[in-house]
């Protein structure tokens, strides 16, 4: 069900681990770039006609407005499961306890007498937040854009969500009662490339905003990429991933159980197991043959992911070497299954999200450890990091000198100008002292 890959005895060159050697789902986010286009374009110049086409196109959906009327958010936040609701709210308020703590405070820096420098965090003014609704159905989605956004103070918030057949085109109403309980009003039934067209765009019914974020398909993520620059994106985020580091210490039970429940997202879903135990790596083989037999999206989800190229059990040395293939592996999450697994938590330095111990498995982080699911991925984490309070923060230096001040440091600030060539940056100085520069110390 599940490849092998041994790096057994192979020396790993200074620089690490060849990443090819690795299991690795392909996404061509570059291909799906001339598919979304021609999407992008039509949302461009018609606005809510081409999202309503789209909807008929893609979602095998028939709709007469993108919106989301308020009394229908109101309907499913007043028909939600009681038990749902209980488990939403837990999860919003502790998001909101760990965001909450992100939030950056100004600072001012006095660089010389009468000269100061502050960095001002401000809030991205308006953001567009998707939630995907494809094989599953994801309110946690909600909980992990809005609270940072919220906690972030942003002032404008929509979010979109692929129409549903069997709900009358409207998104899961989960979704729209996870909205609701958030207080986000703003909500519109739109999938795929064209909803990050409306937002990039605007159409009659939705503002322009200047940032999206969210997880979502590979079109999403193309769309994302195409329409970067007009548009803030969190990330091209693309299947999800799971690896984990485990010794012979770790419950066989526990790790198959934990590479399932990644596998059970999508069939180009990632499981990867990184081990020195070859004892444990046959006992999860057959563990994974057992509970996959009892558990739901076998065939279209579960089976085609663990067996898929992007699957696989790495067999190593030791645990420095299982250290170095996690590192050059960069997972969206990753969880540490060893003999004092804190200590080695700390060594890492590339993955999205990090789950300590036997008692942290990737589900507790997708729903209620109070961190963000929003994760960077495809080996993305060696340079981005998950969605937070700081991706809707923008820093601005807000620079301030006396004359005094400028006056002591004016003539570094000529000389480097007549050294780069631009003498009108120096002119620019010297005018404000009718071209009398005094000497800097």
């Amino acid at each position: 069900m599940i490849s092998r890959i041994d790096l057994r005895g192979t020396a790993f060159p200074e620089g690490g681990i060849d990443r090819d050697l690795l299991p690795r789902a392909e996404l061509d986010v570059e291909a799906a770039l001339e598919k979304v286009r021609p999407i992008c374009d039509d949302v461009r110049h018609r606005g809510t006609a081409a999202l309503i086409d789209c909807a008929h196109r893609f979602d095998g959906v028939a709709i007469e407005r993108v919106r989301v009327p308020a009394e229908a958010l109101e309907r499913a936040l007043a028909e939600l499961d009681p038990a749902v609701r209980a488990a939403l709210e837990e999860s919003i308020r502790r998001a909101r306890l760990v965001h909450r703590e992100q939030r950056r405070a100004d600072h001012t820096t006095q660089v010389v007498p009468g000269g100061t420098v502050t960095e001002r965090w401000v809030p991205v003014e308006r953001v567009g937040l998707y939630v995907p609704g494809g094989r599953s159905v994801y309110p946690s989605s909600v909980v992990m854009n809005v609270v940072p956004a919220q906690e972030a103070g942003v002032g404008s918030m929509a979010v979109a969500s692929p129409p549903q057949s069997e709900f009358d085109g409207l998104p899961h109403p989960t979704i729209l009662a996870a909205c609701a309980l958030l207080g986000v009003q703003e909500v519109y039934a739109a999938g795929g490339a064209q909803a990050v067209a409306m937002f990039a765009y605007g159409t009659e019914e939705c503002r322009p905003v200047s940032m999206v974020t969210g997880p979502g398909n590979i079109w999403v993520a193309a769309a994302k990429r195409l329409l970067k620059g007009r548009i803030g994106i969190d990330a091209e985020a693309g299947p999800t991933e799971i690896a984990i580091l485990a010794d012979a210490t770790a419950d066989p039970v526990h790790v198959a159980a934990d590479l399932i429940s990644q596998a059970e997202h999508d069939p180009l879903a990632a499981s990867v197991l990184v081990t020195d135990s070859e004892e444990l790596a046959t006992a999860v083989e057959k563990e994974l043959e057992v509970q996959v037999a009892a558990t739901k999206h076998v065939e279209d989800r579960i089976r085609p992911a663990l067996s898929g190229r992007q699957s696989g059990i790495v067999l190593v040395d030791g645990l420095e070497q299982g250290l170095a293939v996690v590192d050059a592996y960069a997972a969206e999450h990753l969880e540490i299954q060893t003999e004092d697994a804190p200590a080695v938590a700390a060594r890492v330095r590339n993955a999205g999200a990090i789950f300590v111990g036997a008692w942290a498995p990737v589900s507790l982080g997708d729903y209620a450890a109070g961190s963000n699911h929003v994760l960077p991925t495809g080996g993305c984490a060696c340079h981005s990091s998950g969605l937070s309070v700081q991706s809707f923060l923008r820093g601005i230096h807000v620079v301030d000198y006396s004359r005094e001040a400028l006056a002591e440091v004016a003539g570094h600030v000529v000389t480097l100008a007549e050294a780069e060539d631009l003498p009108a940056h120096g002119a620019a100085v010297k005018a404000r002292f009718d071209w009398k520069v005094p000497p800097s110390k």
